[in-house]
């Protein structure tokens, strides 16, 4: 036999027994690689470099071909942000498929930004699903519409939009006027709300709405989910966000996300959601008073951008008029003259939370969703939580 091995071979062979020795991890579920890869934004190229093994070792790790060894475990969740115990067997964390995502800048967003934007829709609804095992939440009545086919209908299709508007405010409880909060009106009706953690400045907003498997032990359907961008928002964007993506989830269930059609089609729903035509036409000025725009701003809750929009859309602003109004809204910038306050929050996990006992709930919903603790808080901090426990100050 010969003995003359090459060095590589040596190589290999010594790294393949430090291995052994070191053991595998061997509760390790490969779908939760998956999932804290795609949190952290991390292709596998770079991951692999940052842990000296191959783009193919992670690939493999990801399909459940092999198993990590313990050391290379505590390295992929010291890369990828999360304990070593996110990588545990647990309760499945089910996918959302990016074919059924309403993304608002779907052009302008890499695959790998609406991946992590995904995967944390993922961690939120997951919470969710645990959270309803012990308290209810509002169960889901958004409108069930019966509309024609929008992709047939011109550019926008834009009558049939205000009614599917209109009909939306009459099925939500919404007589007239403005609406007082348009994230608790959302979860009011059943829609998990919450803001994305780390998110890319690319994406505004998305909507989610999948008709998958409910969660271990419910049989509840799975929440519609609308996530927005708190880096991007003062209140009076994140309202028409909110309502541009009640647009998505009760107009477009069988459209193919990221088309501009589907996306005017929400813009024009928000517009009316929020400020029925009927109702604002007379108030909006016939030119650019902009003292005038500021009191409906506060009444109405849109931004400035939005109304001056509104006022051309409705015929109330010249062409000329309104591009003069576009041009000094650019040099104001943003944020906006004539700010609304802060954004508005969701409330409904908290609450829930509250309902249960508080913080130590969470640590049984972390046992429910089978997720460690830190996730969870994760979640509930993105869906409005506060922590409020005491903070040791040293003092030098």
């Amino acid at each position: 036999m010969n003995t003359d091995l090459p060095l590589d071979f040596d190589a290999a062979r010594r790294r393949a027994t430090e291995r052994r020795a070191a053991g595998v991890a061997v509760d390790f579920d490969p779908s939760r690689l998956a999932l804290a890869r795609r949190l952290a934004a991390y292709p596998r190229a770079k991951l692999a470099r940052e842990l000296d093994i191959t783009p193919a070792a992670v690939g493999q790790f990801e399909k459940g071909q092999t198993k990590p060894t313990l050391p290379v475990l505590t390295g992929l969740a010291d890369a990828l942000g999360v304990p070593v115990d996110f990588f545990r067997a647990g309760h499945p964390v089910t996918s959302l498929p990016a074919s059924a995502a309403h993304f608002r800048s779907l052009r302008a967003t890499t695959a790998m930004e609406r991946e992590q934007a995904l995967a944390f829709g993922e961690l939120v609804l997951s919470v969710f699903s645990a959270t309803e095992l012990s308290v209810d939440l509002p169960p889901i009545t958004l409108p069930d519409l019966t509309l024609p086919d929008l992709t047939l209908q011109g550019e926008v299709g834009e009558e049939i939009v205000a009614e599917a508007a209109r009909e939306t405010r009459r099925a939500m409880g919404i007589s007239s006027g403005p609406i007082p909060h348009v994230i608790r009106l959302l979860e009011s009706h059943g829609v998990a709300v919450a803001r994305l953690e780390n998110a890319s400045h690319r994406v505004d907003a998305f909507s989610h709405q999948q008709a998958v498997a409910p969660h271990r032990g419910s049989m509840l359907p799975p929440r519609p989910l609308v996530l927005l961008n708190p880096g991007k928002e003062d209140k009076a964007r994140g309202r028409f966000n909110g309502a541009h993506e009640l647009g998505h989830l009760v107009m477009h269930h069988d459209t193919e996300p990221g088309s501009r059609l589907a996306e005017a089609q929400a813009h024009a729903f928000a517009a009316e959601f929020l400020a029925p035509a009927e109702e604002i036409r007379a108030d909006l000025p016939t030119r650019l008073d902009w003292v005038r725009f500021q009191d409906l701003k506060h009444r109405w809750g849109l931004s400035l951008k939005a109304l001056v929009m509104r006022a051309h859309k409705l015929g109330r602003l010249t062409d000329h008029s309104y591009r003069r109004g576009t041009q000094q809204l650019s040099v104001w910038g943003f944020p906006e003259p004539g700010p609304l306050g802060e954004p508005e929050q969701p409330v409904l996990l908290p609450r829930a939370i509250a309902l249960l006992g508080g913080e130590p709930a969470l640590q049984q919903i972390a046992n429910d969703a089978g997720l460690p603790l830190s996730e969870v808080r994760r979640v509930w901090a993105a869906a409005g939580g506060v922590d409020e426990r005491p903070q040791v100050t040293l003092f030098p």
